[in-house]
């Protein structure tokens, strides 16, 4: 009997260790966290398809540290299985170089995640960001960046985002 009640609590802790996880996540994210997109004008290469309109969109998901902050962007990495660390150094005045855990393929944005923050919000502005995140990435999905009305669309929704930089003039030129 004594065994069954440890295994119970055992499951208890081990249910409630991995809420406090979660719970440290997403205000991690809220604070260090970034849902970009961009838009990367292509120009013409040989053999190279896919960019008719000459403009590819990019998104991210990234979270950024000080090199001294780099173990929780390892835990974090660790946490979804996707994604990398990666190092952008620094030769400003700044004495450590940054740290970044980026996520950018489509598969792991779709499948793992903007799932993990559809169920466990942001508390911040940062979660009307990734709603229009979320509804870039799914107009890519369904391949209307290669349309020059979607990719209209997305360059609108992606000027309300962050630091809602104005891309009006880019609009005006694929609307001619």
């Amino acid at each position: 009997m004594s065994n069954l009640i440890t295994n119970n609590v055992l499951g208890a802790d081990n249910q409630q260790e991995r809420l406090v996880e979660i719970g440290w996540i997403v205000g991690f994210v809220d604070g260090e966290g970034c849902f970009s997109t961009g838009i990367v004008q292509q120009n013409d290469r040989p053999g190279r398809k896919g960019y008719k309109l000459r403009y590819q969109v990019f998104y991210e998901f990234a979270v950024t540290q000080g090199a001294k902050s780099i173990d929780s962007l390892e835990k974090i990495h660790k946490y979804f299985g996707v994604g990398s660390v990666v190092i952008n150094r620094r030769y400003d005045n700044h004495k450590e170089h940054l740290y970044r855990y980026i996520v950018r393929k489509k598969e792991d944005l779709l499948n793992v995640i903007i799932p993990f923050f559809q169920k466990y919000h942001l508390q911040s502005s940062k979660q009307k960001d990734f709603e229009k995140f979320v509804q870039i990435v799914s107009l890519v999905d369904q391949k209307r960046h290669l349309e020059a009305d979607g990719l209209i669309e997305i360059l609108k929704i992606a000027e309300t985002m962050n630091r809602q930089k104005s891309r009006q003039d880019l609009i005006r030129i694929l609307r001619d």
